[in-house]
């Protein structure tokens, strides 16, 4: 899952609490629970830095150049 890119659909607290992002997977999207260092808005396009377990990834803002 590192270096998928996605949308987030909830928004992220940082260390307060997860988000939700669709990441782009197999030709189509799926939902992962994500945590990111911190808060993130509803639309935030997002990268994978790391796996957390089953469905649970941390991301980072990503901004296509």
């Amino acid at each position: 899952m590192v270096g998928r890119t996605g949308v987030l659909t909830i928004a992220t607290r940082g260390a307060d609490g997860p988000g939700e992002a669709l990441l782009d997977v197999r030709g189509g999207r799926e939902a992962y629970l994500a945590w990111s260092d911190d808060a993130l808005p509803v639309g935030t396009s997002v990268l994978v830095i790391d796996e957390r377990g089953p469905l649970t990834v941390h991301v980072e803002p990503w901004t296509l150049i």
